[in-house]
């Protein structure tokens, strides 16, 4: 993700956006804020993986489903080679194949775990800043009973939200398509 993109979520964010370390298992939001711009073209190209909305908000977290995140998890990771996206072709969103940047390798996640059967209304790409940098990074929420589960390309571990070394700002909306919401 460029750092322009996460200036731009930056200023939708208020002081305090950031509950890492709360006890809540589950993010709240609080508004509206900007999608990254290249959101708005992958979804033209891709509708169902933009996809957000929908009536069921969390998934029931079973232990079969808890392994399944694991597992894609890992293999991605594994399996993607993590590059930016070249500077001459600017910033765009896709599955990730053989190589892909952080929300390329987060929509190659939400891609499998729709083909497994999770509502994609409880999939939602999610904006961070790690610690100590200035880059924007996207990460995979995973909306469940027991809590909101991060999926991470920088981590081989699935852990919930607020267990991350990450600020949260914003994440695609689950009451309207193609909106994004502040974390906070």
């Amino acid at each position: 993700m460029r750092p322009i993109v996460w200036m731009l979520l930056g200023s939708a964010c208020l002081t305090g956006c950031s509950a890492t370390g709360s006890s809540m298992t589950a993010m709240s939001t609080n508004g509206s804020a900007f999608a990254p711009p290249a959101f708005y073209e992958f979804c033209e190209r891709d509708a169902r993986l933009c996809a957000s909305s929908g009536p069921q908000k969390k998934v029931e977290l079973t232990p079969a489903r808890l392994a399944a995140m694991r597992d894609v998890n890992a293999r991605i990771n594994a399996r993607v080679h993590q590059v930016d996206d070249a500077p001459s072709k600017g910033d765009v969103w896709r599955a990730a194949g053989g190589s892909g940047d952080c929300e390329d390798i987060a929509i190659a996640k939400k891609k499998s775990l729709i083909a497994l059967g999770f509502p994609a209304s409880t999939l939602l790409l999610t904006v961070v800043q790690p610690r100590f940098s200035e880059a924007g990074h996207t990460v995979l929420t995973v909306r469940t009973s027991e809590g909101d589960y991060v999926l991470d390309s920088l981590s081989p571990a699935v852990r919930l939200w607020n267990r991350t070394p990450y600020r949260f700002f914003a994440r695609q909306s689950q009451e309207q398509h193609g909106e994004w919401e502040r974390i906070g």
